[in-house]
């Protein structure tokens, strides 16, 4: 692990870094107990308030855990994917928000990786799943839902299609194009869009996962997607007359 932290940028964030590269690269184990703050600062020849700082970015990302009392300090943090998924949200979401990704390439991504998903969700997919599906459904039809619990509900009803396939490495993956780019698309459509068209393909795609039948998913997963692009061809338009 590295033991001098350069004094021309942020020491913390170099300190963080540090142990985060020796976490990966196995130098550093799960459960194993990371040298006390002062040892740190004296191995960094920084403050302790400076390491104290990076221990934090390393919580925030789930990396290490601290216990407090006469066993406890900061140790390597077993992670999980699903740890990982606000990440991976926060920055599909900075990415696209950031730079000139065109709607059409957002979702065409977007909807190649989940009928990717397609084939695993209506192999493996359980009860919970369709019933979650279910109840966004119905909750979709339910006069006076507002747009942003609309939005809501169409992200839950396609993270249940995405965990169906049971694949936590695709679950996250997907993380971003579910819950980073929908969002972001809800965005720009729902003003043109048709609940009741949108529920009649969800309820298309939930009908295919019940009978496991994983080619008509995915027709129906192109059909949302030619209908979102639509969506936003006509948006577009609406605004270019104003």
């Amino acid at each position: 692990m590295k033991t001098k932290a350069q004094k021309s940028t942020d020491l913390s964030a170099q300190i963080a870094t540090a142990i985060r590269d020796a976490i990966i690269s196995g130098e550093l184990i799960v459960d194993e107990r990371l040298p006390s703050e002062a040892e740190l600062a004296e191995q960094f020849d920084v403050s302790r308030p400076t390491v104290r700082e990076a221990l934090k970015r390393l919580a925030a990302q789930s990396l290490i855990r601290t216990q407090r009392g006469a066993t406890g300090g900061a140790f390597v943090n077993r992670l999980r994917f699903e740890d990982a998924y606000g990440q991976q949200i926060t920055t599909s979401t900075l990415l696209l928000s950031m730079n000139a990704v065109s709607f059409a390439t957002a979702c065409e991504a977007r909807y190649a990786m989940e009928r990717a998903c397609a084939p695993l969700s209506t192999e493996r997919r359980e009860p919970d799943h369709l019933a979650t599906m279910r109840a966004e459904i119905h909750r979709q039809g339910q006069p006076g839902l507002s747009d942003e619990a609309f939005c809501a509900s169409d992200v839950t009803f396609h993270r249940a299609l995405v965990d169906a396939a049971g694949n936590p490495v695709l679950a996250y993956q997907l993380a971003g194009a579910v819950e980073a780019m929908q969002p972001l698309m809800n965005m720009i459509t729902f003003t043109a869009r048709s609940r009741e068209e949108i529920i009649r393909l969800h309820t298309a795609i939930a009908d295919a996962l019940e009978t496991r039948d994983a080619p008509a998913c995915e027709t129906q997963l192109s059909a949302l997607e030619r209908y979102t692009l639509q969506l936003a061809e006509d948006v577009m338009a609406a605004r270019a007359r104003t």
